[in-house]
């Protein structure tokens, strides 16, 4: 129930990204498939989420977010991230998922609830491990490869002691670790581009 991940971000594009990866003896888990992710979250008076001040869950470092991906929606609740100083270079937090059958009536009952639609973003993303790491209860983590419309970036999900070994074998070291969400990339994004879209995606699927 315990997510632990970092980010790198990857200089090259998606196919250089994934040669590298293979190269240190990772293999794809799954198909490539594209992420659509949809934030959701409530706001007081007659504020709305185009505020960055406004939404109770994000005050609170905390996420609900319904996610269609090969024909599955699945909802996630993500916790406050831990902040001790023990917690390190990794983002730490609490997640709970769970898939639904009907995300339209999901929604409905979301919005009846006062919660409305926020940050929306897109990503394909493939999932490798080592070939020993494949059986379903390994105690090892995920090598993903996330392509993005800001940057291609890679993550890791596992234990700390396996995500340091992971960025190793990959060639990064500590202080390339990110663990800004990709909301929080995205703004800094907007920063230097302001034209872009509000949200995360493609303009046109690839």
């Amino acid at each position: 129930m315990i997510e632990t991940e970092i980010k790198l971000r990857w200089p090259g594009d998606a196919a250089s990204a994934r040669a590298h990866i293979e190269a240190q003896g990772y293999i794809a888990s799954g198909p490539r498939l594209l992420e659509a992710d949809q934030l959701f979250d409530r706001v007081s008076g007659d504020r709305t989420l185009a505020d960055p001040e406004a939404g109770e869950l994000r005050a609170s470092g905390r996420v609900l977010r319904l996610r269609i991906s090969g024909g599955k929606a699945t909802v996630t609740y993500k916790g406050p991230v831990a902040t001790q100083p023990e917690a390190g270079p990794y983002k730490s937090r609490e997640e709970i998922e769970f898939d639904v059958d009907d995300p339209v009536a999901f929604e409905l009952v979301l919005s009846r609830l006062g919660y409305q639609r926020g940050f929306r973003y897109e990503k394909f993303r493939t999932k490798f491990a080592m070939p020993d790491e494949l059986a379903p209860r390994h105690d090892g983590g995920i090598v993903t490869l996330d392509e993005t419309p800001i940057a291609i970036f890679m993550e890791l999900e596992g234990p700390e002691y396996w995500i340091d070994a992971a960025a190793q074998r990959l060639g990064f070291a500590r202080d390339r670790f990110l663990s800004a969400s990709y909301a929080a990339l995205y703004r800094e994004f907007l920063e230097t581009h302001p034209h872009a879209p509000t949200d995360m995606v493609f303009l046109a699927a690839s």
